[in-house]
């Protein structure tokens, strides 16, 4: 198990490293680069724009990997959404600017941009079912919990370079040649992880549907006639999770450091300490899962974040590290109670001929919902000079929302016979 879940962890920590990549561009150069005809908020709002592609091709990627994973099998998705993750990511490195393009360079962005989304929308699905169908059921959230560490590391890896390049760099360096390092750096990372991939074997629901020839012919036909409801719940279950991420790692980032004027170092370590507190608390808070239930940690988060939302908003706008710092950490510890169980809830909730699918696709189409739109409306939101509460009453009705998803939706917590007996426990 340690294995399985350390090669889940490194390809989910390298394909989010690729994404977020991206993310952090968008929010500091992609703009002034790529769209230097337009004013500096619409620059920026274009540069969002072509992020949110990438959350848009999410739910397409999750469908066609998910029918991969459910017809041929977990482990052909892991290599597949790899390869075409880190290809993209490299490619996007390699762009020349509108200076030297023309309409070109933002158009080739845009194509690219969908490509990492695809490959993401594959990764998330078969990551978590190699781990959650190898698991012992009273382990599976701690052991699918590694897997969602991986946003976490790649985040922090993603930053920490771009963070080591903007210390040493003079802003035109950074804007000449510096962004485009994190992205060349890719590639190496995706090679390491086909490698620690390779070795992967199938997981044992597969290979018993595979045996008993139960694997369904169209998977998302199959989700969408009998599962509906439950998709739409859990997409809106999950969306409060990405508008928080992609708040304080996208849109704080671009507000703090154009809006504020703030030293954009400072930001980046900011949010760095507030999300690898976020990826340590992981594993704990699924400890805690695997003996009170899914569902409960994710009322508590959702309950959290809506309560947080206004605090939030309100110490970003201070300027203040530490104030920043403490509406950050406070914001993602409750993010986490929530989202630190999903490797186990979701897969869970769908029966194994469809899983792959189900699952991807519920948990990227709230990528959709939060992660496309959230930096868009953000900044649309804070046009004005004073604090935008607006954002904050935005945040906390996407909070209201998954609350009630999760209401909604059942506990799947195994019965205490799916764990292991006792040593002097009476045999069944």
């Amino acid at each position: 198990m340690l294995r399985l879940a350390a090669a889940s962890l490194a390809g989910t920590a390298i394909e989010f490293y690729d994404f977020f990549a991206y993310g952090t561009a968008a929010a500091l150069v992609l703009g002034p680069l790529f769209f230097p005809t337009v004013s500096p908020l619409l620059g920026t709002l274009a540069a969002f724009g072509t992020f949110g592609v990438g959350f848009i091709a999410r739910p397409l990627g999750s469908v066609l990997f998910g029918h991969i994973g459910d017809r041929h099998g977990r482990r052909p998705v892991l290599i597949a959404s790899l390869l075409l993750t880190g290809l993209a990511t490299v490619a996007v490195g390699l762009v020349p600017t509108y200076a030297r393009l023309g309409i070109g360079a933002p158009l080739l962005l845009l194509v690219l941009r969908f490509l990492q989304g695809l490959g993401l929308g594959g990764e998330w699905g078969g990551a978590v079912l190699l781990t959650a169908e190898h698991a012992p059921a009273h382990r599976r959230v701690l052991w699918t919990s590694f897997p969602q560490v991986g946003p976490s590391v790649g985040f922090v890896l993603a930053n920490g370079i771009t963070l080591t390049l903007s210390a040493t760099l003079s802003d035109a360096e950074f804007l000449s040649w510096g962004w485009r390092v994190p992205f060349w750096a890719a590639g190496v990372l995706a090679l390491a992880g086909l490698l620690l991939r390779a070795q992967l074997a199938e997981t044992p629901a597969f290979r018993e549907l595979a045996e008993k020839e139960d694997r369904a012919s169209l998977p998302l036909v199959e989700v969408l006639r009998r599962h509906w409801r439950l998709l739409l719940l859990t997409a809106g279950g999950l969306s409060v999770g990405y508008s928080l991420f992609y708040t304080i790692t996208t849109w704080s980032l671009s507000y703090g450091t154009e809006r504020l004027g703030l030293d954009r170092t400072m930001m980046l370590g900011c949010i760095m300490v507030a999300v690898a507190a976020s990826g340590a608390a992981t594993p704990l808070v699924a400890l805690f899962a695997d003996r009170m239930g899914r569902r409960p940690l994710c009322l508590a988060g959702c309950a959290a974040l809506a309560l947080w939302m206004f605090p939030l908003i309100g110490l970003l706008r201070t300027g203040r590290p530490g104030l920043m710092l403490l509406g950050f950490g406070v914001a993602m510890l409750a993010f986490t109670t929530a989202f630190a169980v999903v490797g186990a809830y979701l897969p869970e909730l769908y029966e194994p001929r469809i899983r792959c699918t189900g699952a991807a696709v519920g948990y990227n189409l709230a990528g959709v919902l939060g992660g496309a739109v959230t930096p868009l409306v953000a900044t649309a939101l804070a046009r004005g000079d004073g604090t935008p509460w607006a954002v904050a009453v935005y945040l906390t009705a996407v909070a209201v929302l998954s609350l009630g998803c999760f209401l909604l939706l059942p506990e799947t917590r195994p019965s205490p016979a799916a764990r292991p007996a006792a040593p002097d426990a009476a045999p069944a």
